[in-house]
């Protein structure tokens, strides 16, 4: 959006999703999945379809609702479908870099839809361009997509796996041809991935389960860190890489993923209210109430009052449409700041010890607003409960979190971010304590936020807008064109 307000939380990432059924309208099942997907990414969405012949292909800046029409639709035509939404974690956030990205032609032709981070894309990028691949994004995802183009191989799914094989970082992500739906998940299944059936012959691929009962499809399973799934015609295939390690990202269970989805068979609900708990296990405090930041620490907001004994309450009301708008408000509107997001009810808070319970604190931007906020309205005491543990090193893995030298924790104590955010008491829920409620094994997560021990490594200063520059340097003074950006197109070389 253009005039997000500061989040205390680290930002979505993106969310895919794709679909081969002959007998469904898969350009609108799309549409509905992508809707559901929607909190992963607000800044761009888009669908490819293909219908054997043709691939078909719309994307513009917007939400979901925004950025599709009937008439837009309608001209999606065929029986395989892809769909992504975008918030930037690589490449800026522009219409060119809207996905799903287009690559290759006539037979080779594909789109691509990813939801990670390449650590070691800009080598790839050079490399690939030194062969004579054009880019016309600033993406990691067209990096993806010209490295699966470039493999030595004609089957498509042995390109995916050599392609497999160079790509270091993230990446969950669908891949549409004229005829056949790929998904592939890196081997440390970093971001989630799922599969479904759909109809009496479908099938779908989404980052999670919660948009399968959006559109009346059923869970088969998660799809395996290192795997690749091919479907067409001739049914389901599967290929496995083999993977000596798992790092699926902690944040999804903290904050990411909607609470209603599963990941390695637990509903993210029940987790996120065990993390609540077990903050009331690590720090108890004497309070009249407990309240859960809306939406995404309500869960562990009920945990922490189920378990303590003290009172759930409702003292803050999220305006749920903040940031949905590209109107730029006034400077007075803008230095409402945290005001515009949560409304405080007075008469609940009034004279109240007060336990507030957040999902993180990052950069420690927001946190304070919220307590003054909930001080001003009339609670006398202010005691912070956070779910994830104090946030020291950034992610380089599709989520934009921060630098290292914004992280409040990296640069504070935990008594001098108490001091900071004017909370009477703060208290980050452990590394143990979050692996307890998540109820799975600590060796099957990436923890680096917390720990700085990543699962592979990584460049400490990568830049979001690093391919950018790279383009700025070999285009300098022209205007990259971007196919589909605006209208729907029809691609058949």
């Amino acid at each position: 959006m253009k005039w997000p307000l500061s989040s205390e939380s680290p930002r979505e990432e993106c969310g895919v999703f794709g679909i081969y059924a002959p007998a469904e309208e898969v350009a609108r099942i799309s549409f509905f999945a992508l809707f559901s997907l929607q909190h992963r990414g607000q800044e761009s969405s888009g669908i490819a379809t293909a219908d054997g012949k043709t691939i078909f292909f719309h994307a513009r800046m917007g939400l979901v609702s925004q950025v599709f029409t009937e008439k837009a639709l309608n001209k999606l035509n065929g029986h395989i479908a892809i769909g992504h939404n975008r918030y930037s974690t690589a490449g800026s956030s522009c219409s060119q870099n809207a996905q799903p990205v287009l690559v290759g032609q006539g037979d080779n032709q594909m789109a691509l839809a990813h939801n990670g981070n390449i650590t070691n894309a800009e080598p790839l990028r050079r490399e690939l361009e030194e062969l004579g691949y054009e880019f016309h994004t600033t993406t990691d995802s067209e990096v993806i997509a010209n490295l699966i183009m470039a493999a030595p191989y004609a089957d498509l799914t042995e390109r995916i796996r050599h392609a497999m094989g160079r790509l270091q970082g993230a990446y969950s992500g669908t891949i549409l041809t004229r005829d056949t739906l790929y998904a592939m998940r890196d081997p440390l299944g970093v971001r989630p991935l799922c599969l479904g059936t759909i109809g009496n012959n479908g099938w779908v691929v989404s980052s999670e389960t919660c948009a399968l009962g959006h559109i009346g499809a059923d869970l088969v399973r998660e799809i395996e860190p290192g795997e690749i799934i091919r479907i067409n015609a001739n049914g389901l295939e599967s290929y496995k890489e083999n993977s000596d390690k798992q790092a699926l990202c902690i944040f999804e269970y903290i904050y990411f993923a909607r609470p209603d989805s599963i990941m390695n068979d637990r509903l993210l609900y029940s987790a996120r209210k065990a993390m609540g708990a077990e903050l009331a296990k690590e720090f108890p405090v004497e309070a009249d109430l407990v309240i859960g930041v809306p939406d995404s620490a309500t869960p562990a907001g009920a945990g922490y009052a189920l378990e303590s004994g003290i009172p759930p309450a409702e003292g803050l009301i999220k305006n749920r449409y903040m940031g949905r708008t590209f109107i730029e408000p006034t400077q007075r509107i803008r230095d409402l700041g945290v005001k515009l997001k949560f409304n405080p009810l007075k008469s609940v808070l009034d004279g109240k010890r007060v336990v507030l319970v957040d999902d993180s604190i990052v950069r420690g931007t927001t946190t304070p607003q919220v307590i003054k906020l909930l001080k001003r309205a009339g609670a006398k005491e202010v005691h912070m409960r956070v779910c994830a543990p104090p946030i020291c090193h950034p992610c380089f893995f599709g989520v934009d979190m921060a630098s290292r030298r914004e992280l409040i924790a990296a640069q504070m104590t935990v008594p001098e971010i108490k001091d900071y955010i004017g909370a009477d008491s703060l208290g980050f829920l452990s590394v143990d304590g979050l692996i307890r409620a998540v109820g799975a094994p600590k060796d099957r997560f990436c923890l680096a936020c917390f720990t700085g021990e990543y699962p592979v490594p990584v460049q400490l200063e990568m830049d979001k807008l690093a391919l950018e520059g790279m383009t700025a340097r070999r285009k300098k003074g022209s205007i990259t064109e971007t196919l589909g950006a605006e209208e729907v197109s029809a691609v058949n070389y």
